[in-house]
């Protein structure tokens, strides 16, 4: 039984964005993401770091949400920028329920405990006080809030794990207020997606502050998951 994580799927099966058409990583990444899962077993649990489905609404997702059904393991996903499909939780597990989808779970305002480590998270924003505007402080204070309720809800356990669409670090930029909560609440370890490309180059991965900062962007892992435990 292990951990896993991977972020960024961009799944298209009902919708006009393959992201073949980027080419270089990208070419063939459905093939390669069923390749990356077939290493997990179904006792396995792998968190998927948002930006799962380019569909609209749930209905245009169908097809994406039952390639992640199908491939082994448990998953458990998060909000990314780019899954407009997200309403709340809980009609999303109705529409599971009703389309025999039972292998995935949704991380938000909570968290999940693999044995006495607990996997908590949010899908986190970018702000920058000199180039964003309020509205842009009040989506991350609201991703703060969301954090610190995923992670009060992990009281008792051995070791909290956090797991993040936006990096709390990314080139030069740091998201003070989340770094700041995992330190309250002890975290020492982070996942995170979003970056492609050029991007991959300023990513910030390794101890900094005492935090590791892992990037799972499945460009950047070659559509692997990562195995975390």
């Amino acid at each position: 039984m292990s951990l896993y994580a991977i972020g960024d799927t961009h799944l298209s099966f009902q919708t006009e964005k393959p992201m073949d058409v980027f080419g270089g990583r990208w070419e063939n990444y459905i093939e390669k993401l069923k390749n990356g899962f077939s290493v997990l077993t179904d006792d396995d649990t792998c968190v998927i770091c948002g930006d799962i489905t380019w569909g609209m609404s749930l209905d245009d997702c169908l097809d994406d949400f039952r390639f992640i059904n199908a491939v082994p393991g448990r998953k458990i996903i998060l909000k990314g920028n780019h899954d407009y499909w997200w309403t709340t939780a809980s009609k999303a597990y109705k529409f599971f329920e009703a389309n025999g989808i039972s292998t995935i779970d949704i991380l938000h305002n909570n968290c999940y405990f693999f044995g006495s480590t607990a996997i908590c998270g949010t899908r986190g924003w970018f702000y920058e006080e000199e180039t964003h505007g309020e509205h842009d402080r009040k989506i991350m204070l609201r991703e703060v809030m969301r954090l610190e309720t995923s992670l009060k809800a992990a009281d008792g356990a051995d070791e909290k794990l956090c797991f993040f669409h936006y990096p709390p670090r990314f080139g030069s930029y740091v998201c003070e207020e989340i770094i700041d909560l995992m330190d309250k609440y002890g975290v020492k370890r982070c996942w995170y997606g979003h970056i492609h490309g050029p991007g991959h180059r300023i990513a910030v991965t390794g101890n900094v502050g005492g935090i590791e900062y892992n990037m799972v962007s499945a460009d950047f892992v070659d559509f692997r998951p990562v195995k975390i435990i």
